[in-house]
């Protein structure tokens, strides 16, 4: 909350212990004291209906002051000795005034109304809190690890890196490490939100609250409990919830001028008031106008909707860094989509041999791996992964920079290479049907004959056409930034559904491409967090995906898809926008509270008393719609099996 438009509370507590005493409603220390001044108001009315004495009824009302004003006066003071006013500031200045009016009752019954907002206030704030916190009550309360040839029981705390953890079925990792023995399916979904489990073995880096699956896994430590990935992210996101978004500087604009403004005008009211006409009905309007434009309800508008949203997405495997991230999020109307990793796999594979002559699949493939084996490049893996056997490497492996690899197989000269290096002779329409289809051909020759011809292709994620779908369904433009060549990135594109395709760029085109898509309506750009960086900054809001684990990405972008399926996006965006109209509701709620009440009071249609109450219940019902944000949904993206009624897709270089 801003200092200007602080309800009351010095701080909120922001530490473990404090958030664990606020589990129920009735540990608030301020409810606790609204409910004993409300007692106290009870009893004092039942004295007064039974004509007791006075001075009972009156010792009651002033227990139920003090009580419920402690609440509230002691921090209001010392905001005011730091030269802040707020909401605080005003409640305190009409409950002096209504007991200096003689309506001890009336302050009583402000004091009161008011701890409970306070109270709920709190409540709400640090219950939507725990939710984004909760990720940390993931990491068990002890780990296994094998020191001096022993295996021991420790505290997450005492892992160090290069400690070797032992991790049996079904237990949940204490810290981030790399697994050096053991086969497993791993349930994320707790961090990630994919719900399919993820295979992984020796040389697979593994995080902090990952579920063991089948096998008993040795893990070596990578961080320190309190260096790894789960931590990281609560503790930059709470870092970030600093950063404003647009709808709560708006509240912040509004509130901050707003509080002095009503301070003046009530003792403009008082003054011309008691100078015109009865000195006592005019300075009780006049507190009763300052209540009735205190913006309580404007102060606690947005923060409460901000953290129950982050809190909630960190639950869909979103993280979103702060309300700023969170607004803009909700505004985006564009999409930009890098191509390899984020609709694509980014795991080349062989999708195609071809064959001349009497040679088979078999004998193409193993004399192309037999070369690749002793080459570093990206389609190396993809190759020998498809062999199915152990290939023996060729022999005199050269590589000739940007046409391919000669050698010898078996006392044969052999090559591997681009069409053109090699020609393609009698498989020059089955390499132009391959280079259509969006993939990369190269040809095989063996005894300076073509025996074949390979198509890699980094595959379109399958979830991606529905993913595209939907967002097109839900009014968004999309569009694809790759570095890949044209007709690579035309076939891909029309596989996903998209006609607005940018190819052969570098990093600062697609800068500058996003600044252009930026100029029509707010853009987010979705990347690896690493090479698309010019264009993640670029953009009015830069999303990581699968950032899982990866610094680089969770620093650099707003916004970070934990997880690799491409479905966390459309349920992030929804999410956004649903947060950003219950912002913009609450902020419209609050005004208008003000602008019924003030002329109200004004004119002395309404006392003191019933005017807190309506403050009171307006400040309920906008926590109950602010916390309204913390509910979460996962999308049923439409069936996209079909791709008949797509646009074709349009290149633009």
């Amino acid at each position: 909350m801003s200092d200007a438009c602080g309800c009351g509370h010095d701080e909120a507590p922001d530490d473990d212990g404090a958030e664990a005493d606020l589990a129920r409603w009735w540990q608030v220390v301020e409810i606790r004291a609204a409910i004993v001044a409300g007692a106290l108001l009870v009893a004092a009315l039942i004295s007064s209906v039974a004509e007791g004495p006075q001075y009972v009824e009156l010792g009651l009302q002033v227990g139920a002051l003090v009580i419920a004003g402690y609440t509230f006066v002691p921090s209001t003071l010392r905001r005011l000795a730091r030269g802040k006013i707020g909401v605080g500031t005003l409640m305190t200045i009409a409950a002096v005034g209504a007991v200096v009016l003689g309506e001890v009752g009336e302050a009583a019954m402000l004091a009161f109304l008011f701890a409970i907002s306070e109270g709920l206030e709190e409540y709400a704030v640090t219950r939507t809190r725990r939710g984004l916190r909760a990720l940390l009550s993931l990491v068990p309360d002890t780990a296994t690890v094998r020191r001096g040839g022993r295996e021991l029981v420790v505290s997450p705390t005492d892992l160090v890196v290069g400690d070797t953890m032992i991790v049996k079925p079904g237990e949940r990792l204490a810290t981030d490490g790399t697994i050096s023995s053991g086969h497993t399916a791993l349930d994320t979904s707790a961090i990630t939100g994919e719900s399919v489990p993820t295979e992984a073995g020796p040389g697979s880096e593994v995080f902090a609250g990952f579920i063991n699956g089948t096998g008993v896994l040795e893990v070596t430590v990578t961080a320190a409990a309190r260096d790894n990935s789960l931590a990281k992210i609560v503790r930059i996101v709470e870092a970030e919830q600093s950063r404003k978004g647009q709808a709560q500087r708006l509240a912040d604009k509004i509130a901050r001028p707003l509080v002095p403004s009503v301070m003046i005008a009530a003792g403009v009211i008082a003054g011309v008031g008691s100078a015109l006409g009865d000195p006592r009905v005019w300075v009780e309007r006049a507190l009763v106008v300052l209540v009735a434009a205190s913006p309580c309800a404007l102060a606690i508008a947005i923060p409460v909707t901000v953290v129950a949203a982050i809190g909630a997405a960190s639950k869909l495997g979103v993280l979103i860094k702060g309300g700023a991230a969170l607004e803009a999020l909700g505004r985006i109307r564009t999409v930009a989509l890098d191509k390899t990793g984020t609709l694509t796999r980014n795991q080349p594979s062989v999708v195609d041999i071809t064959t001349t002559g009497s040679a088979s699949r078999t004998e193409v493939l193993t004399v192309a791996a037999a070369l690749e084996a002793r080459s570093e490049h990206p389609l190396a893996r993809a190759i020998l992964a498809a062999a199915a056997d152990p290939v023996t490497p060729a022999d005199d492996v050269d590589a000739v920079t940007g046409a391919g690899l000669v050698g010898s197989v078996e006392g044969h000269p052999v090559r591997l290479g681009r069409p053109g290096w090699i020609e393609a002779g009698a498989l020059t329409d089955d390499i132009d049907r391959m280079q259509r289809a969006g993939a990369t051909a190269v040809l095989i020759e063996r005894d300076g004959t073509v025996i074949g011809a390979i198509a890699v292709r980094d595959e379109l994620r399958p979830e991606a056409p529905t993913v595209v779908a939907g967002l097109r369904r839900d009014g968004y433009s999309v569009a694809m930034l790759t570095g890949d060549n044209a007709r690579t990135a035309a076939a891909l594109a029309e596989q996903a559904g998209i006609d607005n395709v940018h190819a052969d760029l570098r990093p600062e085109d697609k800068a500058r491409i996003i600044d252009t898509l930026r100029a029509h309506q707010p853009t987010a750009m979705v990347g690896d967090g690493v090479n698309d960086a010019p264009a993640l900054a670029t953009a009015d809001l830069g999303i990581a995906m699968g950032a899982m684990g990866t610094d680089v990405a969770i620093e650099t972008a707003d916004v970070a898809l934990m997880g690799e399926d491409l479905r966390h996006l459309p349920s992030a965006l929804t999410h956004a926008r649903r947060s950003r109209t219950i912002m913009l509701q609450n902020v419209a709620l609050s005004l208008a509270i003000i602008v019924v009440l003030m002329p109200l009071a004004l004119f002395g249609a309404l006392g003191l008393a019933a005017v807190v109450l309506v403050h009171e219940i307006a400040e309920i019902v906008v926590i109950g719609n602010g916390v309204r944000a913390g509910r979460t949904t996962r999308l049923h993206l439409p069936d996209n099996s079909t791709t008949a009624d797509r646009p074709l897709a349009k290149t633009t270089q």
